[in-house]
């Protein structure tokens, strides 16, 4: 897997000073997305063990609230598959913060909807989130007053909730 970009006092992506790993390769390609850039698996950097101990190192202040995951897409397959051991790694290093993770694929019933992005790691890195961002950008649907969310029909899940109880619990933000 190849990441496009490293935010290490993010303020944007989810509540608190966050880390932010904008991973590369999405095939949804939304039209006005804002990181096209990103939608080649090939664009950025290698993602290395190094590059996992610089996220770790950044995760460990008190006042980072947790990670958050975009993109490109952390839920494409050869995403998923790079992202879960470093996911399990920062949940054991980190149980106090937070994961969240934006993805253009939809939350369904504890795993992603869509056949074609699910994978043998889709459940295990769906449990190990707190938040999830989900559904296409759509530019008609834009809104730029919304939090966390570039277009009304995304949604903001509390998968831990949503998990316990069966069926979708949307976050108020």
């Amino acid at each position: 897997m190849n990441y496009a970009e490293i935010k290490p006092y993010d303020i944007a992506n989810g509540e608190g000073v966050r880390v932010s790993l904008f991973v590369s390769g999405c095939r949804r390609h939304c039209k006005g997305c804002f990181n096209a850039v990103a939608w080649d698996f090939s664009y950025g950097k290698p993602f290395t063990e190094e590059t996992q101990a610089f996220l770790l190192e950044k995760l460990s202040p008190d006042y980072i609230a947790g990670l958050t995951l975009l993109g490109g897409d952390p839920f494409e397959p050869e995403n998923q598959r790079a992202l879960l051991p470093f996911v399990r790694r920062v949940r054991a290093a980190f149980p106090q913060k937070d994961i969240w993770c934006f993805t253009g694929y939809t939350y369904s019933e504890g795993g992603i909807a869509e056949r074609e992005v699910q994978t043998e790691c889709t459940r295990e890195l769906v449990s190990l989130i707190d938040v999830l961002v989900d559904g296409r950008f759509k530019e008609e649907l834009k809104d730029i007053r919304l939090k966390f969310r570039g277009s009304s029909n995304q949604r903001v899940i509390d998968v831990k909730r949503s998990m316990e109880c069966g069926s979708t619990v949307l976050r108020l933000t």
